[in-house]
């Protein structure tokens, strides 16, 4: 199963390899990672997904809480809370099939923010689910490229995570 750690650490150099490193020593897996500041801006926000059953789950957060510049751990992936990712996708969109690809787009709350001769790129936020799915929705087009980001979360309501 998949689990989804919101680390809050503090805002130094070093940090991000510190913690990267634990998990390549220990031999755990990171399926997403994504650094940001946060409204402190002594404190960073990881949010990182990883896959392992609890007990895995319990390792990787007894290790991370070693790290001296870790504050705060929460597992929010059974908890209530909002989770987004970022895609942009080019896709392969001549004049005979642009209109089809635009019409995806508007399927999905998908926005173009580039057009050229023979491609779109495309903006989608959303859910992993949506994620994957407008994908799917455009590959019979042909998608030149696509990058993604990691999964963001932060807990519902007045839970601070």
């Amino acid at each position: 199963m998949k689990h989804t750690l919101a680390v809050t650490v503090d805002n130094k150099p070093g940090v991000l390899t510190r913690v990267t490193t634990m998990f390549r020593r220990r031999g755990f897996n990171i399926d997403s990672l994504t650094v940001g500041a946060t409204e402190n801006p002594t404190i960073s926000r990881m949010t990182i997904v990883v896959e392992g059953d609890d007990q895995i789950i319990e390792q990787v957060t007894k290790q991370l809480y070693k790290l001296v510049n870790v504050i705060k751990i929460v597992d929010v992936t059974n908890e209530r809370a909002v989770e987004r990712e970022l895609v942009l996708i080019k896709v392969k969109a001549d004049a005979s099939v642009r209109a089809e690809v635009m019409q995806i787009v508007e399927i999905f709350r998908a926005r173009i923010v580039d057009i050229g001769k023979n491609n779109l790129i495309i903006e989608v936020t959303g859910d992993s689910a949506k994620i994957d799915a407008i994908e799917e929705a455009l590959r019979p087009f042909g998608i030149s490229e696509l990058v993604r980001t990691g999964k963001i979360a932060m807990l519902r309501g007045g839970c601070k995570g």
